[in-house]
């Protein structure tokens, strides 16, 4: 990913006090339950149980199936920084995402897609069915589209764009970005 915005880092006792919060169980760990009850994506509907388990996924490190406090402090970064690039790319303020915000920005994380590829991504990330895409399936979208580009990137050996895989290969790397 070419852009990336990035946040100051909050306070330490802030984010401690927010990780208790989150933790309703309080085994020290927050589950990809506890966490989805906790983000919002600003639509009133809940967070997309998909996102949370990539985000968990991404920063669980001892693979417990959930963040403790270490990792939720880089948990809560990664969001801060998707939020400031969600807002810097709503233009209209609505709260989505629509086509043309989403070409714009992908375009500028170095993504040089069809219009008909940029149709297929709203429809696959609008969960809402309103033709634009809210925060938290845009995170989905860029963490999906990032990890397909790096399993691509990973046989296009001699990186001319083209790569030959079989049928395998292609299940492979499909299911593996979702």
């Amino acid at each position: 990913m070419a852009y990336q915005a990035y946040s100051a880092p909050p306070d330490q006792a802030f984010l401690w006090n927010v990780f208790q919060r989150v933790d309703k169980d309080r085994s020290g760990v927050i589950s990809d339950s506890e966490l989805q009850q906790a983000l919002s994506n600003g639509t009133w509907t809940p967070f997309n149980p998909s996102t949370v388990r990539a985000i968990i996924g991404m920063f669980d490190r001892d693979r417990k199936g959930g963040v403790n406090f270490t990792e939720f402090t880089g948990v809560w970064k990664y969001v801060t920084d998707w939020q400031n690039v969600f807002r810097s790319c709503d233009r209209d303020n609505s709260g989505f995402i629509d086509k043309n915000e989403l070409k714009q920005t992908l375009t500028g994380f170095g993504y040089r897609l069809s219009d008909q590829l940029y149709d297929i991504l709203v429809r696959k990330f609008d969960r809402q069915g309103r033709g634009q895409v809210a925060f938290d399936d845009f995170v989905q979208c860029c963490i999906v589209l990032q990890r397909l580009t790096d399993s691509f990137r990973r046989l296009d050996t001699d990186q001319d764009g083209w790569i030959h895989v079989s049928y395998e290969q292609y299940l492979t790397m499909a299911f593996s970005a979702v």
